[in-house]
């Protein structure tokens, strides 16, 4: 059977007929008047090729068939109740759920300290798993991405987190961090280049080229956190994002100097499959990282 055409409101129907085996009582509790339960009546018998229900002196009773069928018509309509139901409000004090979120180390290291620290607050039973940013960010077991995305294909959804610049680290007390940092001086210097991918050159690379210089890189790294202790301790520069070095110089000691050339910066997104647009907790944390991003 096709169900294209068919009316489903006629399980509705047949489930107060099956209970009431009334007509009239089963037009009341349905709100709706009697000829129309009646014309109801007939369109299932002739869709099912059976009375259904049958007149006897102790009213109506309901044939084998509808006997049978009863269990089915009560599990078809509690299921398009839970189909259709409107989605409860998202507690998240209440809440116990594991998020997957996809993120290099630098994001990590600046998002995960105060967004733990604000899940710990406001919703104790929410889990985190941080999976590296080689997994694909749109893959269907990840419900959040945050990195340097081009723009998002279609059924995805994106939004600026934060822009990033670059500033030079260098260690403190080193003879390059003292006096005057100029282009010169910078390329004469032994370079760190973080290569996520293990790819050599990088945009700041590129850059170089184009006027006819090159920096001599002295030590290649996969994963950022590394390089700041790197640096505190040799006299390498370290052309790093603004924000993961401004929060290292806290930490180590290390002095920023601005580039001695022009570098364009570049954008941390936060993206999410549309599939998930709809869900009211990723609402929710999104909206929590967000407020915990760092400020441009």
């Amino acid at each position: 059977m096709r169900l294209a055409g068919i009316d489903l409101n006629l399980l509705t129907s047949l489930d107060a007929l099956l209970d009431e085996r009334n007509v009239t009582r089963a037009a009341k509790r349905l709100g709706v008047t009697q000829p129309a339960v009646s014309h109801s009546l007939r369109r299932l018998r002739d869709l099912l090729g059976d009375p259904l229900l049958v007149r006897t002196r102790n009213g109506m009773t309901a044939t084998p068939r509808a006997v049978a069928l009863r269990p089915a018509v009560r599990a078809a309509l509690e299921a398009a109740e839970v189909v259709l139901r409107a989605v409860p409000p998202f507690d998240a004090a209440m809440t116990e759920r594991t998020f997957s979120l996809v993120m290099a180390d630098q994001a990590s290291f600046l998002l995960l300290p105060p967004l733990l620290e604000r899940l710990a607050r406001e919703a104790p039973g929410i889990a985190v798993q941080v999976r590296p940013a080689s997994r694909d960010p749109d893959a269907e077991d990840v419900d959040l991405a945050i990195g340097v995305f081009r723009d998002a294909p279609a059924g995805v959804h994106q939004l600026t987190l934060w822009r990033e610049d670059f500033v030079c680290v260098l260690r403190k007390g080193s003879a390059a961090a003292r006096g005057t940092f100029d282009r010169k001086r910078y390329l004469a210097l032994g370079h760190l280049l973080v290569a996520p991918r293990g790819m050599p050159g990088s945009p700041l690379d590129d850059v170089l080229a184009r006027t006819g210089d090159r920096r001599r890189v002295m030590l290649t790294v996969p994963h950022f956190l590394v390089a700041p202790h790197v640096v505190a301790t040799t006299d390498l520069v370290w052309t790093a994002p603004a924000s993961l070095a401004r929060a290292f110089a806290e930490q180590l000691p290390l002095v920023l100097r601005d580039p001695p050339l022009r570098l364009e910066g570049f954008t941390i997104a936060l993206r999410w499959h549309a599939r998930l647009a709809s869900d009211p907790g990723l609402a929710w944390l999104r909206s929590v990282v967000q407020d915990v991003a760092p400020r441009a």
